[in-house]
């Protein structure tokens, strides 16, 4: 942890933390810009990017961010409760679609999108959670959705019957290489190749999607990265 975390103003601490329903609207807006702020700098710096670099992003002072979120760790749990609400709203949109398959694989391109965009945020705070943590409820959540969208789209007749909820994993593996790989055209590469999964995962008969366009790349710098050579 930074140094400077440990060195939170003496009217920021826990107990006189305001509940976000009772802020004042200027103080939800600097609450707003904080998260904004935050979930843009751990995203592309990592979570350990200095308190200090968060408020100059937000535009609001140490005592402020401290006010409105004493630790880190707070702060984290915030921005990743909000990443579990997108996932959970992605999820549940799917399961309502009708369209066994449109509902699938409307899902998978939504939760690519957003592993694309955190480039690896989610999984580097996963990491970081206690045992027990409310998340881990979350998770569970999420993987039941995901595992009635596989069933649904199989019992359509759409997805292949040998499709299991672990390629699941083997898809985000290979997003991850793509996030990795492709930091100037991470949205373009990650659509074009879970085109081709989601492709290569339906049963014949099932109407066929435009893949995206091609992307280029230098495959010399894919095979043989700079830091290997």
């Amino acid at each position: 942890m930074a140094a400077e975390d440990s060195q939170i103003p003496s009217e920021g601490g826990p107990s006189d933390v305001e509940a976000p329903a009772a802020l004042r609207a200027d103080a939800r807006e600097n609450r707003h810009r904080i998260l904004d702020a935050a979930r843009r700098l751990f995203a592309t710096k990592g979570i350990d990017v200095p308190m200090s670099a968060i408020a100059r992003e937000a535009g609001v002072g140490m005592a402020t961010l401290y006010r409105r979120f004493p630790t880190r760790q707070e702060l984290l749990t915030e921005v990743f409760a909000d990443q579990f609400a997108q996932c959970a709203a992605i999820v549940e949109a799917a399961l309502a679609d009708p369209d066994a398959w449109r509902g699938l694989r409307t899902a998978v391109e939504g939760l690519t999108a957003m592993q694309a965009q955190d480039h690896g945020f989610s999984a580097a705070f996963v990491e970081q959670l206690p045992q027990g943590a409310m998340i881990e409820e979350k998770l569970r959540q999420g993987v039941t959705g995901f595992k009635q969208l596989i069933q649904r789209a199989q019992k359509s007749g759409q997805l292949r019957r040998d499709f299991a909820f672990d390629d699941l994993a083997l898809v985000l593996m290979a997003n991850s290489g793509v996030v990795q790989h492709a930091p100037d055209s991470v949205f373009a590469a990650s659509g074009r190749l879970v085109g081709y999964l989601l492709d290569a995962f339906r049963t014949d008969g099932t109407a066929r999607q435009p893949l995206p366009p091609p992307v280029p790349t230098d495959l010399s710098r894919v095979a043989f990265p700079p830091a290997t050579r």
